[in-house]
């Protein structure tokens, strides 16, 4: 009869991967991972190995990722750096669905009025001078960017600003920041979006280069906003 491998080990370019067996039970698990780990030949001296543990549709319950964390780590050169599963709870998979989500508000953001969503936002309505539109995700506006917008709020560097016309206050981009431009500087396309380039600089351009820069959004962007 055949033994079946209930821990696999598996050495990537970034460490060591473990897959756990989720159909046995975890004191088995634990059983073969201690020997397995025991049969290692470890170096106090050798570096660190980061070690990412996969356990498949098995949801381990705190204190099983104790004793799985304090197992691994006894042996002075292996560090824990993820546990994962297939599983996923519910409150994550309602918090992916609302960043994935487009927010449709229909109104006009007046001066010290703030306007925040998870997502991404569809404003049909002005940002008037002093209001300001924050999202975690694109900002897409059908009228005038007078005030304030803040895309990729929680980080994104990928998200944009769009608006049909472009005469912003201030725009950001999760950290990346641009002032006003000067009346000289500013253009005057039907439409425009503004973006982060790979310097890491913002952009404002015709909302067509969207097409190009971020070719994910053509599902959104067809036609224009």
């Amino acid at each position: 009869m055949i033994k079946t491998q209930k821990v696999i080990m598996k050495g990537t370019k970034d460490g060591l991967l473990l897959l756990l067996d989720d159909a046995c039970s975890f004191s088995e698990l634990i059983k073969e991972l201690e020997e397995k780990l025991s049969g290692q030949k470890s170096d106090e001296d050798s570096r660190t190995v980061h070690v990412r543990v996969h356990t498949g549709n098995r949801i381990l319950a705190e204190e099983q990722q104790r004793k799985l964390k304090e197992l691994v780590h006894s042996h002075h050169h292996l560090h824990i750096e993820s546990i994962e599963s297939n599983v996923m709870f519910k409150a994550d998979a309602a918090r992916m669905k609302q960043e994935s989500e487009i927010h449709v508000v229909t109104k006009v953001v007046r001066s010290g009025q703030i306007l925040k969503v998870i997502g991404d936002l569809l404003l049909i309505g002005d940002v008037n001078p002093g209001g300001k539109v924050m999202a975690s995700g694109n900002i897409f506006i059908l009228g005038a960017l007078k005030g304030i917008a803040h895309a990729g709020c929680d980080g994104d560097e990928q998200a944009v600003i769009c608006a049909s016309n472009m005469k912003p206050m201030q725009l950001r981009i999760a950290d990346c920041l641009n002032r006003a431009p000067d009346q000289d500087e500013m253009r005057h396309y039907e439409s425009e979006c503004a973006y982060i380039d790979e310097n890491r600089q913002m952009v404002i351009d015709r909302l067509v280069t969207l097409r190009f820069i971020r070719p994910n959004l053509n599902r959104l962007m067809e036609g224009g906003i």
